[in-house]
């Protein structure tokens, strides 16, 4: 595929953190069956602190805040940390903006979501935590254990389809006995959203100090950079106000849902959407190193073949 080319299929063009929420209100949100999980998770959170930008649409900050995040870390072996970020229950208008710059009508119509709580990746995953997972016990399918284009312990995977991604969610709950899979389009977005309402969670627009993207390309009135043709480090860029990096640029992510073109008659609750929609068909979200910046949008979506693999797509699991 050509840098430039747009992945095919697509039409590319009052929420609170964890943290100061006891263990034991933390666990009630979450249903009978989840309860006794979340509390062995919630008794072993940890707190991180951090700050958030926010830039205007020539790309200067206008803002800057401290937020926090709560987490759990897995060992994966050979001192592979998982890191896990906390995301609250909450509500999110989904979709786009009806006046947002190059909007998509697959972004249509906008739609109040409900979301449950879970716990996201920190990171896309990166090569080191593919390489451990991927020595793990089989369950359905092989998986080679050095796929990525762009080598890098820290750089995030890639050239993996979404079958290799749910196989890697499979051995991964296997071994924790913890249920790992990928996340729904609707958590997908929340957690990119992280609260805010503008085209980016950076705010207005983009630029290269906050993510990987097709950098010689402008979405609103910031200066254009010299373009890097590969993926980076999943923690070179600053964190979102939920504490996740990278939920903009360097690769696409899988997510669970069938591809449907629009949201007409999509679900408002955070399930992913299987129904009616095209089951050879995976969704992506998020944008990679490749892309013009609208692509990044928190809004914006695509697809991919589910047994295909591309050199700039991988994705981060969820645990529910």
């Amino acid at each position: 595929m050509k840098r430039r080319q747009l992945i095919q299929y697509a039409s590319l063009s009052s929420i609170a953190l964890f943290s100061g929420i006891g263990t034991n209100s933390l666990a009630a949100t979450f249903n009978h069956h989840q309860e006794n999980r979340l509390r062995r998770l919630a008794s072993d959170l940890k707190s991180v602190s951090f700050d958030v930008a926010t830039i205007d649409l020539n790309g200067r900050e206008i803002d800057r805040r401290s937020r926090q995040a709560q987490f759990f870390t897995t060992e994966l072996g050979d001192s592979i940390p998982l890191t896990m970020v906390a995301i609250a229950a909450g509500e999110f208008e989904m979709g786009s903006a009806h006046l947002e710059i190059d909007r998509s009508t697959s972004e249509t119509p906008g739609h109040r979501v409900t979301v449950q709580p879970f716990f996201m990746s920190k990171y896309p995953i990166a090569q080191a935590q593919w390489l451990a997972v991927s020595q793990l016990p089989q369950v359905n399918r092989a998986l080679i254990p050095d796929p990525a284009h762009f080598v890098g312990a820290d750089r995030p995977v890639e050239s993996v389809s979404w079958l290799d991604a749910v196989e890697f969610c499979d051995r991964l709950s296997q071994h924790t006995q913890r249920n790992y899979r990928l996340p729904s389009e609707a958590e997908w977005e929340y957690a990119a959203r992280a609260g805010t309402t503008t085209p980016f969670s950076t705010g207005a627009t983009l630029t290269p100090e906050f993510a990987n993207y097709g950098t010689e390309f402008t979405y609103g009135g910031e200066s254009p950079s010299e373009y890097l043709p590969t993926t980076t480090n999943v923690d070179r860029f600053a964190p979102n106000a939920f504490g996740l990096n990278d939920m903009h640029g360097n690769v696409w992510e899988w997510c669970a849902d069938c591809w449907h073109e629009t949201y007409q008659g999509a679900p408002r609750d955070s399930q992913a959407w299987i129904k009616n929609g095209d089951s050879d068909l995976r969704s992506l979200r998020g944008g990679s190193w490749a892309d013009h910046p609208s692509q990044l949008r928190s809004a914006s979506r695509s697809a991919y073949e589910a047994d295909s693999l591309n050199r700039m797509i991988g994705f981060r699991v969820v645990c529910a």
